[in-house]
């Protein structure tokens, strides 16, 4: 059994242009509701990574700040490393002169006396190395000397002062640079004499050994 539409023909065109406008409608909505749901997950991410920019550029600050306080740290330990190499430079070779005249003491004859002590240090570089001779033995490092002038009964008392002078550790090369007789036939004489100081006469802060 056919159908048969009596419907104008007017009528079935504007209910096709009706439905085809629905279906256009619904595809702009359709396609709005995925451009904002996209949005949406856009917005979320860029806040995500605006919010791991924010924390990177919080660890950068940090970083640099504990930079800036390493590189201040570094400044104290090279400032540090320059004063102690000034002080290693200013004891070097630095003799106990307390203890020299305290030996002097113990060592000088008993019938004889000192007018004048000097002594002096000969100016070496911190960490500077002695050369050895030809031979292969090691020369006795001199690092000064002491010089006395005094008065002595007998030239055997001077003779006996420059032995025990050597007997000291650390002096060697006992020298006499005169001895005169006050008066003939008095046999009391004044005399001046030196002697070097080695690497031995040295304490052992001038020898760069730090205690414990």
């Amino acid at each position: 059994m056919s159908q048969v539409n009596l419907l104008p023909p007017e009528l079935r065109e504007r209910q096709a242009i009706r439905r085809t406008t629905s279906l256009v409608v619904a595809a702009g909505l359709a396609a709005l509701a995925l451009i904002g749901i996209f949005y949406f997950f856009q917005v979320q991410r860029l806040s995500q990574v605006q919010s791991d920019l924010e924390a990177q550029q919080s660890r950068n600050a940090q970083l640099e700040s504990e930079i800036v306080s390493l590189q201040e740290f570094a400044a104290l330990q090279a400032e540090l490393a320059s004063k102690e190499a000034l002080v290693a430079q200013i004891f070097v070779n630095e003799v106990s002169w307390s203890s020299a005249l305290l030996d002097v003491s113990r060592v000088i004859p008993d019938t004889s006396y000192l007018t004048n002590l000097t002594g002096q240090i000969t100016a070496t570089i911190a960490g500077e190395v002695v050369t050895e001779p030809t031979g292969g033995t090691p020369e006795t490092t001199l690092v000064g000397n002491m010089t006395f002038a005094g008065v002595a009964n007998q030239t055997e008392t001077i003779v006996t002062w420059i032995t025990r002078l050597e007997q000291v550790q650390g002096w060697v090369n006992a020298w006499v640079n005169s001895a005169q007789e006050d008066a003939p036939g008095s046999r009391i004489y004044t005399f001046s004499n030196g002697l070097d100081l080695t690497q031995e006469a040295v304490t052992e802060r001038g020898q760069g050994v730090v205690a414990p």
